[in-house]
């Protein structure tokens, strides 16, 4: 099956909100097929439908001294860490009715598995928590959202990002996990070839075929919608 998908590097958050909503139409509609978007963020927090502000552990004053910005999102779970050195996917697929959803997700999960298992990272699904675990420490934070049947937002594979920023927050709302990268458990660093592993990953878990479409081409088939 076909698919696309853009590999961008860092993005303003509030404008890929903006470009997320534009590609979201573009799929609701078919004028686009499903389509995965890889990028960057500067640091920002997010805070999902069930996020607590409890779990920030600083006041949001405090955020904007250091340059950090806090977004209140439509995608689910509680709060989440977004910057450099992250992989961030956001995710624009058909969803089959609601009874799908979960195994969406699960799908979304086992492609990043198998991306790191190409780099020989042993990662796995934890019971009652989202997300891709290097034993008890997160790798990759998932957060989708559905819209007329289509998804959105994503995940965030931590690459080497700046650790420190995760003591801000209680990382998903989990008190009891770690945190843990791609570099910490590889020494690798090397934005391309992760890329190009989710990418053979999605395809092998969702059966398709990507090919490579420029973001600036994707924006001018707005106005055909």
């Amino acid at each position: 099956m076909d698919a696309i998908v853009i590999r961008s590097n860092l993005i303003e958050y509030k404008k890929a909100l903006e470009i997320q909503k534009i590609i979201h139409n573009l799929r609701k509609s078919d004028v686009l097929p499903d389509t995965l978007w890889l990028l960057e963020h500067e640091p920002v927090i997010t805070l999902g439908r069930s996020g607590k502000i409890e779990n920030l552990l600083v006041p949001e004053d405090y955020l904007k001294k250091i340059g950090i910005n806090i977004y209140y999102v439509e995608r689910g779970g509680d709060i989440t860490y977004h910057g450099p050195g992250q992989i961030i996917g956001y995710v624009f697929f058909k969803i089959d009715g609601l009874d799908k959803v979960r195994d969406f997700v699960g799908k979304i999960e086992t492609a990043i598995i198998t991306a790191l298992k190409k780099i020989n990272i042993n990662a796995k699904t934890i019971e009652k928590h989202r997300g891709v675990w290097v034993n008890q420490n997160k790798i990759c934070a998932i957060g989708v959202a559905i819209k007329d049947w289509v998804s959105f937002h994503g995940f965030a594979l931590y690459l080497n990002p700046i650790m420190e920023h995760f003591n801000l927050i209680v990382p998903c709302g989990i008190m009891d996990k770690g945190i843990t990268s791609v570099y910490k458990e590889t020494s690798i660093d090397n934005r391309k070839l992760l890329e190009e592993l989710l990418i053979l990953g999605f395809q092998e878990v969702f059966n398709i075929s990507f090919r490579e479409e420029k973001l600036e081409e994707i924006l001018k088939m707005e106005v055909k919608v």
